[in-house]
């Protein structure tokens, strides 16, 4: 080409880009990635950086990569934190760390808190590999969009104005059945539902559930468009959140695998025996202090068990309960009184029922009414305490800030069995001239 015709080519360029960044957007979202990437790189920096800002992620990601890195870093740098965070999310953790290792002290560290979100965030549950498209994107352009991404398991595409802002979703169903000609704008939906990256997780269930979403859009501080919740990743999350705790409500590391070492077994699980342990003496305890009454009714040794198991049954199903509403984030903290009042009146029916089959059977064995009546007594009594206590230790660890799955298990355990030693046998001795 002729230098006066390239110097020409270069001046429109630089007036496209410079008057009118969306126009310029939508022409260089067609090209191939490294041409995007010379076009951009024949213009100053400074003045590319907003159409480098309001590229989709993916597409301004591979013309990042085709450029060379110093050009790439000081591009990168130019941008805003939240664009450049955008396009960094793009990457895999190799390549970020890279660029991220080239930028300003400053800058990296910006980028770095941008791209780690809170815990149990929106954000943190988000995939941020996400196309946006435009409403001008023929279904053609997008099918290609989406190949290039190499993404399985896409179902809900985003169209988004030239400031990344949500205008509507396409079924990716909708984008099969339609021709390629067809521009996006045309079989697009309106938003459902919408959610901010510092949401809490219980926020993106509440919506995924309440609107059925299978892809739930995730907005910055700017309203603009950087990631999907995807309803199979969430409920991956909650999995692996209620299996490790199965672990450690029983005093076992959620680092422990069922092929792990014998050694790392012991020295993770040999603590919570001996803590087991002491707890067991403790609910001996409870049984020696009534030593006299258990040797002049003998009966009350063979019974014991049955109260004890009893409670600790309903203990464990008010934990269970309540550990999963938590790890679901079906409830919160703040609704103790209903979750405790609940299992607490669970306790109380299923006592009543349970106690009244206990007592006939008692009577039938024993022929004492005044037996069976001090174990029905103490059964309600028992497993209404159990269902309480249940529901409130995972709450109580929660509110601290601590796990409230860390070996729950065992210190329930010591409650049932101390509360339904003590309710039976003390029953058992005040109403003795009973027995």
């Amino acid at each position: 080409m002729k230098p006066g015709i390239d110097n020409a080519i270069h001046v429109l360029q630089r007036d496209l880009i410079e008057d009118h960044p969306d126009d310029a957007v939508q022409l260089l979202e067609r090209l191939p990635p490294a041409e995007i990437a010379e076009v951009l790189a024949r213009q100053p920096v400074t003045l590319t950086a907003t159409v480098w800002e309001r590229l989709s992620p993916d597409i301004g990601w591979r013309a990042i990569s085709a450029m060379e890195e110093p050009r790439a870093t000081e591009v990168l740098r130019h941008m805003s934190t939240p664009r450049a965070a955008a396009l960094l999310t793009m990457a895999d953790a190799q390549s970020r760390e890279a660029y991220l290792a080239q930028l300003p002290a400053t800058t990296a560290d910006e980028l770095r808190a941008i791209l780690s979100y809170p815990a149990d965030s929106a954000g943190a549950l988000m995939d941020p590999r996400v196309l946006l498209l435009r409403p001008d994107t023929t279904v053609h352009e997008a099918l290609a969009r989406i190949r290039a991404l190499r993404r399985r398991g896409v179902r809900m595409l985003f169209v988004v104005n030239a400031d990344n802002h949500l205008e509507g979703e396409v079924d990716i169903q909708d984008i099969a059945t339609a021709s390629g000609t067809t521009r996006l704008e045309e079989i697009q939906r309106p938003i459902r539902a919408v959610i901010n990256a510092i949401a809490p997780q219980e926020e993106v269930v509440d919506l995924l559930d309440r609107y059925r979403l299978t892809d739930l859009p995730v907005v910055d501080a700017e309203e603009r468009l950087i990631g999907v919740v995807r309803y199979r990743n969430l409920m991956a999350a909650a999995e692996d959140e209620a299996t490790v705790a199965m672990q450690t409500m029983v005093g076992v590391s959620k680092d422990e695998r069922a092929l792990s070492k014998v050694s790392f077994a012991v020295r993770k699980r040999l603590p919570w025996l001996h803590i087991n342990l002491a707890t067991a003496f403790l609910a001996a305890s409870v049984v020696g202090l009534f030593e006299s009454t258990i040797a002049k009714y003998t009966a009350l040794a063979v019974l014991l068990p049955v109260v004890a198991g009893q409670s600790g049954n309903t203990g464990a199903q008010a934990l269970a309960v309540t550990m999963r509403g938590l790890a679901l984030r079906e409830i919160r903290v703040q609704q103790w009184p209903r979750v405790v009042f609940k299992e607490m009146s669970a306790g109380f029916w299923n006592g009543i029922a349970v106690a009244a089959t206990t007592a006939m059977g008692v009577w039938v064995w024993s022929g004492s009414a005044g037996l069976a009546g001090v174990i029905g007594v103490s059964m309600i009594l028992s497993m209404v305490i159990a269902g309480v206590f249940g529901a409130a230790i995972p709450l109580v660890l929660t509110a601290i800030g601590q796990d409230p799955a860390q070996s729950s298990t065992i210190v329930l355990t010591t409650i049932t069995d101390v509360t339904g030693f003590f309710s039976f046998l003390g029953i058992a001795t005040l109403f003795s001239s009973l027995l």
